[in-house]
């Protein structure tokens, strides 16, 4: 087994066949639509990160990391979050989503980045903590555009924010988070991440 890391737009063919086909077991295309592996799934401004856990050809889990810097208190950080992590339905409740989330804290600490930061469903909080990301209590992110906000306390979600702070100036400036609404800003295509 091991663990695989491209651009998105670098991915090989097979594994981001297999990659759209596990989003599909996710996350169904509305009826009449076709995935298509060869279009991004992401904004490609996000510089979005393929990590794909892979056994013998064949992927076992996936997720992607999306990057941007972000403004929060008046100062400038470099941030990164977890988007699209699947997990083989076949293959689930065997750790590999954990192992690959926890490879991809690790990625974003590799980068440089000041903060890791992203939401989940509350039902899935425990296994983001288990895989080293931390709740950030009282956190909303703003996602979506200025014009368009996306926030992740609207109403019919039920979502939490994790994350997991780097850097120095990330760790000095992580009680400016809590408790208070972040502007992400990732885009129309992706509105929260």
């Amino acid at each position: 087994m091991q663990i695989l890391s491209f651009p998105e737009a670098a991915t090989p063919a097979d594994l981001r066949a297999q990659v759209v086909q596990l989003q599909e077991q996710a996350w169904p295309s509305e009826p009449g639509s076709e995935p298509c592996a060869d279009a991004p799934t992401h904004d490609q401004a996000l510089r979005p990160l393929s990590m794909v856990l892979v056994d013998e050809g064949t992927v076992l889990a996936a997720l992607d990391i999306l990057f941007k810097e972000i403004v929060h208190g008046g100062r400038r950080f470099a941030a990164g979050g977890l988007s699209t992590v699947v997990t083989n339905e076949r293959a689930r409740g065997r750790g590999y989503g954990g192992q690959l989330v926890s490879a991809a804290r690790e990625e974003m600490r590799a980068q440089g980045l000041d903060l890791g930061l992203f939401t989940c469903g509350r039902p899935l909080q425990a296994f983001y903590e288990r895989a080293g990301w931390r709740v950030l209590p009282g956190a909303v992110l703003v996602g979506g555009t200025a014009q368009a906000p996306f926030p992740s306390d609207r109403p019919g979600f039920d979502k939490v924010t994790m994350a997991d702070f780097f850097s120095a100036a990330g760790r000095a400036a992580q009680a400016s988070f809590e408790h208070t609404r972040i502007e992400l800003w990732p885009g129309e295509i992706d509105k929260l991440w």
